[in-house]
C-alpha cells in the first residue's frame, strides 16, 4: 500500500486525537555563564515528586515537563507557563538563569558537577546512584548536556505500527539535525583534557569558541550522548520482541570495564547500581524511544512486553536558543508531520549493516549537515544529504495537507513550507545563524552569546502576564510534591541494598 492510501486510511477525527507532551532540559547558570552550584530550590518542590519540575542528571539541570496535549498551542503555553514559575522563582533566590543552549555553560571540573539529589527514600537514593554510576561511565560533563524531549502518539498503533515508525524514523532522523540542530559550537571547557575534531571558531581569545563550520548538532554527534560500550549494541527494532530482547541482554550481560569500577567503593558508597552493560534501561541513548507509562515500581521493559508501545519519544531535538521556551510551535507541527511520514512510508526490516549506516549518517549530518555537497549513504550506496532531505519534503506535502484540513487550518503547510525554505537556504538554519550571530555580535565567544541569550529569554519570561491565582497553583504543586517526597520517606520499610537487588533482579524484566 502506498504512503498516499494508507494517509487516507486515516480519517480526520483520528488525526486530531494525535496528543503530544514535551520534556525540556535546562542547565542553571550564573550571570558569569558558569554553571550554578547551588542545591535545586526549595520553591520549586520536590524533583522527585513533582509532576512539571524535576532534575535530570545534575541538581544544577532542571527539567521542566508538561502534560499530554492535544492542541500544540496548548502543549506550549502549559510548558511557557512552567518557565515562569521557575523563572521567578531563580529571581526571587538569587541571580541564576536558565541556560538557553543544548551544550553546556562553563564547566568546573567533572567530579565538582553535582549529581541530581532526590531524598532518603529508596527510590531517591536509586536514582542519585543511577547518576553516580552515569558520571564513572562517561564522565558527567557529557551528562550536562540538555535538549528536548518530544512524547507523542496516535491511537489505535499497533506495536508492528509503532516499530515500522521507528525504523523509518532513524533513518531519516538526519532531516530534523539539518533543519532543527543549533548547537554548532561548544565551550572550550566542555571538551577539556580531551581529544576532539573541534576548529577555534574566528580570532577571539582562547576561550572563545569551539565548533565546526557546517556543523548542525554536536550534541547529536561524537562529542554528544554516545558511548563505545553501548556502541557494542546493534539492538533490533524490527518488533517489540526483538528490540526487548536486546535491551534484556544490555540490562543482564556484566561488562568487564563497568566491573572493575564495582558496585561499591572502599569506604561502601554506591559508585553505581549494578555492573551490567546499562544499569537501568534509560541509559540506552538513542535517537527515538518506546516507551509506556509505568506502574509505581514497574520496569519500564516489563511495562512495554505486558502491555506494548503507547507512544514515542523522539529525543534528537536540540534546545533553540532564539526561542523563549526553546521550540517553537512550526517545529512541533513539522515533527508531527514527520512522524506520520515515518508511519505511513515503507518501512523495511533493518539490518546490521544498515544500523551502522545509521549510525555513520548521524554523526556526518550533527558534525557537517550544511556542508554543501556532503553525501550520506543510502542502501550502500552515496546520496546527497540536500536531495534526499528534498524528497522527504516533497513526500511530507499530502500529510502536511490532511493535517491542515482536520484542524481546518493552515498551520501545518506553512511549518513544511517554512523546512523546504531552510533546506533551500542552509544559511538561516538555527545551526548558521548561531554561529552567525556568535562571529558578528560575541567576538566569536560562545558563552558571551549564550549568556546574552539566556538574558534575554529570562526578561522575556518574566515581562509576560502572571496572576495570583497561577502563582497560588504552582506553589501548591510544590507544597504538594514536599509532602509526597516525605511520605515515602516515612513509608520505607526495608534497607536499599534490599531494594537494589529486587529493581535489578532480572524477573522484573519479564512478563
Amino acid at each position: 500500500m502506498t504512503l498516499q492510501r494508507r494517509l487516507q486510511a486515516l480519517p480526520a477525527e483520528r488525526l486530531r486525537a494525535m496528543r503530544r507532551g514535551i520534556e525540556k532540559e535546562s542547565l542553571r547558570s550564573l550571570p558569569s555563564g558558569q554553571l550554578a552550584l547551588t542545591p535545586h530550590p526549595a520553591a520549586l518542590g520536590s524533583p522527585l515528586t513533582h509532576p512539571r519540575i524535576t532534575t535530570d542528571f545534575s541538581e544544577s539541570q532542571l527539567e521542566l515537563i508538561t502534560g499530554v496535549h492535544a492542541g500544540v498551542e496548548d502543549c506550549l503555553d502549559e510548558l511557557t507557563r512552567i518557565h515562569q514559575f521557575v523563572v521567578r522563582s531563580l529571581a526571587e533566590v538569587g541571580d541564576e538563569r536558565l541556560w538557553v543552549g543544548s551544550m553546556p555553560c562553563g564547566l568546573p571540573t567533572d567530579e565538582t558537577i553535582p549529581l541530581g539529589r532526590y531524598g532518603s527514600s529508596n527510590v531517591a537514593r536509586a536514582k542519585s546512584v543511577y547518576r553516580m554510576g552515569l558520571g564513572h561511565r562517561y564522565g558527567r560533563r557529557m551528562q550536562t548536556i540538555s535538549g528536548i524531549h518530544y512524547n507523542w502518539s496516535l491511537p489505535g498503533l499497533t506495536n508492528e505500527e509503532h516499530f515500522a515508525l521507528i525504523r523509518n524514523f532513524r533513518r531519516h532522523a538526519f532531516l530534523l539535525l539539518v533543519l532543527f540542530g543549533a548547537s554548532p559550537a561548544v565551550c572550550p571547557s566542555f571538551v577539556a583534557g580531551r581529544d576532539h575534531p573541534l576548529q577555534r571558531l574566528g580570532d577571539g581569545p582562547e576561550t572563545g569558541a569551539l565548533g565546526m563550520p557546517y556543523a548542525t548538532s554536536l550534541r547529536m554527534g561524537r562529542l554528544g550522548y554516545q558511548s563505545d560500550a553501548q556502541a557494542e549494541l546493534a539492538v533490533s527494532y524490527n518488533s517489540l520482541e526483538s528490540y526487548a530482547a536486546s535491551l534484556h541482554d544490555a540490562l543482564t550481560r556484566p561488562y568487564p570495564p563497568y566491573e572493575k569500577i564495582g558496585v561499591r567503593n572502599l569506604g561502601g558508597e554506591y559508585n553505581q547500581l549494578g555492573t551490567t552493560l546499562l544499569q537501568i534501561e534509560n541509559e540506552f541513548y538513542g535517537t527515538i524511544r518506546p516507551k509506556r507509562v509505568i506502574r509505581s515500581g514497574e520496569r519500564p521493559l516489563h511495562a512495554l512486553r505486558e502491555r506494548g508501545v503507547e507512544y514515542v519519544e523522539v529525543r534528537c531535538m536540540d534546545l533553540d536558543p532564539f526561542v523563549p521556551v526553546g521550540i517553537q510551535a512550526a517545529t512541533i507541527r513539522f515533527l508531527d508531520i514527520f512522524l506520520l511520514h515515518c508511519l505511513l512510508a515503507d518501512s523495511p526490516r533493518d539490518t546490521p549493516a544498515e544500523i551502522a549506516e545509521l549510525g555513520r549518517n548521524q554523526h556526518r549530518a550533527a558534525s557537517h549537515g550544511r556542508e554543501p555537497g556532503l553525501a550520506l549513504e543510502r542502501h550502500g550506496r552515496p546520496v546527497l544529504l540536500m536531495d534526499w532531505a528534498g524528497e522527504l519534503l516533497a513526500d511530507c506535502a499530502p500529510i502536511a495537507q490532511a493535517l491542515d484540513d482536520a484542524h481546518g487550518s493552515t498551520a501545518y503547510g506553512e511549518a513544511l513550507a517554512a523546512a523546504r525554505a531552510g533546506i533551500a537556504a542552509p544559511d538561516s538554519l538555527p545551526s548558521a545563524r548561531a554561529l552567525a550571530t556568535m562571529t558578528a555580535d560575541f567576538g566569536s565567544g560562545y558563552t558571551p552569546f549564550l549568556r546574552a541569550q539566556s538574558e534575554q529569554t529570562h526578561n522575556h519570561l518574566r515581562a509576560l502576564p502572571w496572576s495570583a491565582e497561577q502563582q497560588a497553583e504552582f506553589e501548591a504543586m510544590a507544597r504538594d510534591s514536599l509532602a509526597e517526597r516525605l511520605a515515602l520517606e516515612a513509608a520505607e520499610t526495608v534497607d536499599f541494598e534490599t531494594y537494589r537487588l529486587a529493581y535489578l533482579s532480572p524477573e522484573r524484566l519479564t512478563v
